[in-house]
């Protein structure tokens, strides 16, 4: 006859097998975070956690019961929740990232402060893109000392806007150009622009690019050296087929710097003759 239980009816093996010998479930690990409702087995104290604290040189788990009572117990296994055996483990705890203690350009970085006011003073640039360099760079300082960067949209307007401007000793000017060289272009309208103002209102600085991209070290680009374009040829546009980068459009020059923007780290990523100029501007007109 065919003995439908098995020879032996104690074995754990298969369905059949007794519940005494079924396997018994493993505590898992749980952090012990605030709010987690657990009970403890030996005690049948069940409460909330309130923290993980070192006690006696062992860890140990706080619970507030419903009634706002608290008990004690060694963190480890012993506990259960939601009908499951866990063993707590102490929170995970990630520290929060230290504030950097420098600015982009160097400076001792000042945390907690309000941007001030803006001065009277201002911080003339030719374009867009040395705007965006020296906010990306300087920005931080910038707010801290309340000075506002604007565009003169280029050199030529130097004059007439001074003359718009009216600077006094109390509302000064200080004037970043490009390509700001003995016998140049920019240089004859600067000296030109300076004379119709009263001294030590309007400081002119420069640096000796043709454009700021080039104050951006060559090498983050991967290059050794920014390449020369002959004269005549738009300098922007010429330096972009040297790359190989799209070049027919202006949406393809502004795609291009924002690529050259996103190199830039740091003042450590700008060459000094432009690093000096500025600083020598926010100077004169925060004195």
């Amino acid at each position: 006859m065919h003995d439908r239980y098995g020879s032996d009816v104690l074995s754990s093996s298969g369905s059949t097998g007794s519940a005494h010998h079924r396997r018994r479930p493993v505590s898992v690990p749980c952090p012990a975070s605030p709010g987690l409702v657990v009970e403890e087995v030996t005690s049948g104290w069940v409460g909330a956690v309130v923290r993980v604290e070192k006690s006696g040189g062992m860890h140990v788990v706080v619970l507030e019961d419903r009634r706002g009572r608290t008990r004690t117990f060694p963190l480890g296994p012993g506990f259960w929740m939601d009908g499951r055996p866990v063993e707590l483990t102490a929170p995970v705890t990630t520290r929060a990232p230290a504030a950097p203690t420098r600015t982009a350009s160097g400076s001792v970085a000042v945390h907690g402060q309000r941007a001030r006011v803006a001065r009277g003073s201002r911080i003339w640039v030719e374009g867009k893109h040395d705007a965006e360099l020296v906010e990306k760079v300087w920005g931080d300082d910038l707010r801290v000392e309340g000075v506002v960067v604007e565009l003169l949209d280029g050199v030529d307007n130097l004059a007439e806007a001074l003359a718009g401007f009216a600077p006094t000793t109390e509302r000064r000017v200080g004037v970043l150009v490009d390509h700001l060289v003995p016998g140049s272009k920019e240089r004859r309208i600067a000296d030109e622009a300076l004379r119709t103002v009263p001294g030590g209102t309007v400081l002119v600085l420069g640096h000796p690019y043709v454009d700021v991209w080039q104050a951006v070290k060559a090498e983050r680009l991967g290059l050794a050296s920014w390449p020369t374009i002959e004269r005549g040829t738009e300098w922007k546009r010429g330096i972009l087929r040297e790359l190989g980068w799209p070049a027919s459009s202006a949406h393809d020059v502004g795609l291009a710097w924002q690529r050259i923007l996103a190199r830039v780290r740091d003042y450590r990523d700008l060459d000094p003759a432009l690093l000096g100029r500025v600083e020598e501007l926010i100077d004169f007109v925060t004195t």
